[in-house]
């Protein structure tokens, strides 16, 4: 579990009961999300490298610190990692973006790619990976592959809800990225969703279920 960062601040505690109890709206539900992904995003850059670059204060010349949004790439696990990338991407407008489209075979559990577009010369950049829930694993572990072909030079994974199971097979495939979630739930179901979870973040985002 040293790969694993469980954000327990009381903030992102509420919003999080929030978006857990099933008569919250759609509209509740997305806002609740974007406050928790802004709150994430300070968990997950503190070590975000940056340059100096010089200003006036009024009150004389320095030389101050600022993030090398060039540096960074924000990529979405389609449709459902959209919900954090919007939060995220009020802290971080500078960062560039990918999105990376997988579903998920509800026979095999297994994920699908659809779509893949991301900036280019990947080789300079550190990559933070959205997508709300860490079930099985599969979608993640499928995408991080992908990613990985570009050769960025870090990887982290960012979800609203993780499963054991989940963290394992992760670990097991990409032992190298570390991942970022409020809570670690008890289990998976028959049908590899999260327990006792919150349903399936993409249809409660989106109102489509």
């Amino acid at each position: 579990m040293s790969k694993v960062h469980v954000l327990e601040h009381p903030v992102i505690q509420h919003k999080l009961t929030i978006m857990r109890d099933k008569n919250t709206s759609s509209a509740v539900f997305r806002t609740a999300l974007q406050e928790i992904s802004m709150l994430l995003t300070y968990a997950v850059t503190q070590d975000l490298p940056t340059t100096l670059r010089e200003i006036e204060t009024p009150l004389q010349t320095m030389q101050a610190p600022v993030i090398d949004g060039k540096k960074l790439v924000l990529i979405s696990i389609l449709r459902a990692g959209n919900g954090i990338l919007d939060g995220m991407l009020k802290v971080l407008p500078t960062a560039r973006v990918g999105h990376v489209g997988m579903y998920r075979d509800h026979e095999t559990l297994q994920a699908v790619e659809y779509y893949f577009k991301v900036p280019k010369h990947m080789e300079d950049r550190h990559v933070i990976v959205t997508d709300p829930m860490l079930a099985t694993g599969n979608s993640a572990i499928a995408a991080i592959e992908r990613i990985k072909q570009t050769k960025p030079l870090s990887i982290k994974f960012v979800c609203l809800l993780a499963a054991p199971e989940g963290i394992k097979a992760l670990h097991e495939a990409h032992p190298d990225v570390e991942i970022y979630t409020p809570a670690v739930d008890e289990c998976l179901n028959e049908v590899g969703y999260i327990l006792p979870g919150l349903g399936d973040a993409g249809d409660r985002i989106y109102g489509t279920k």
